[in-house]
């Protein structure tokens, strides 16, 4: 169920995560910041299992679910969100489990990937769809892959953005090349309370130098609603929750899971991504049949959908037409 107006729980102050609580921005310090004036957006919460997922909603058509990555949450689809209504979808952008309003189990075993895929097919059904188009960028893509894999009934057409498919990531961190891309993945997130403690220093520093590659870069107004949603109680444990769940996951047990997709896919991956490396687009046929094709963009960072959102949002209209053409 919807909880609709249900009030979410009182952030920390920005910057240090202390000072005096303060409520959570209303959707007009959102929208503002959006291209193409204000936007009617739809706030609500849904009841998913044992978990709240706040989500934001707006249009009508078929459904597209936006799956953000981290150090995001569903403000990272600002530059998506209005292109896909004008183009006739209905758009659900959730904060998945862990990040700004959405529940944030204390233990990290809650922040295994299946489980946070189940979420997504919860949440497609409580908002009354079957199915839905899924889109999703780094841990959202991780997820968006496993939602394919494990619910392929609720996945009408994927599309992904610079996350691997989890065959090829686990063959790239056999490569030096790729751990040495992925050091905050294994030796920083993976200890216990230590990234907790810094992460929120010099004004959330730690966090913000990950986007850091973005161009043109965030600006200070976009920044600030970042760090409200970083500020939010449990909010930083939650979010590295989910490398410290995904190193502790047996990797032989992982690859047993595997299977194929057989939702037709589409990879759009940032060439200067600074976290995977380029050879990690291209999943197997074999684990993806219906591979579409895998479009890159060679001045794109890791944060593809804000570099190049154009032609970001371009091709996921063209990818998802044939939905438009069937509801």
């Amino acid at each position: 169920m919807s909880s609709g107006s249900t009030a979410p729980p009182a952030p920390e102050g920005p910057g240090s995560g202390s000072g005096a609580p303060s409520p959570p921005p209303g959707l007009d310090a959102f929208t503002s910041l959006m291209p193409g004036g204000r936007l009617e957006l739809r706030e609500g919460y849904a009841d998913v299992g044992d978990v709240r997922l706040h989500y934001v909603e707006a249009g009508d058509g078929p459904l597209v679910v936006l799956l953000h990555g981290f150090p995001e949450f569903w403000f990272g689809w600002r530059l998506q969100i209005k292109p896909l209504l004008a183009a006739g979808f209905r758009v659900v952008a959730p904060d998945t489990r862990g990040y700004n309003l959405s529940s944030k189990p204390e233990d990290f075993e809650a922040y295994g990937v299946d489980l946070l895929a189940a979420d997504i097919r919860g949440l497609i059904e409580e908002r009354g769809a079957k199915s839905a188009l899924l889109v999703g960028h780094d841990w959202g893509g991780s997820i968006a892959w496993t939602v394919a894999m494990n619910h392929p009934e609720v996945v009408d057409r994927l599309a992904i953005l610079n996350a691997a498919h989890p065959r090829r990531l686990s063959e790239g961190l056999h490569h030096p090349s790729q751990l040495r891309k992925s050091w905050y993945f294994f030796f920083f997130f993976a200890t216990p309370k230590l990234p907790e403690d810094i992460v929120h220093a010099r004004d959330w520093h730690f966090f913000r130098h990950f986007l850091h590659d973005a161009s043109p870069p965030y600006t200070p107004e976009e920044m600030d609603r970042y760090i409200e949603a970083w500020s939010q109680p449990g909010a930083a444990a939650g979010m590295i929750n989910y490398y410290r769940a995904s190193v502790r996951q047996s990797q032989k047990e992982a690859a047993a899971k595997l299977r194929p997709i057989s939702a037709p896919t589409l990879v759009i991956w940032g060439e200067r991504d600074s976290y995977l490396g380029s050879e990690l687009a291209e999943p197997n046929r074999e684990d993806v049949p219906n591979l579409d094709r895998v479009e890159r963009l060679a001045d794109a960072s890791h944060w593809v959908h804000h570099d190049e959102p154009e032609r970001v949002n371009q091709l996921l209209i063209e990818f998802f037409a044939p939905a438009r053409t069937n509801h």
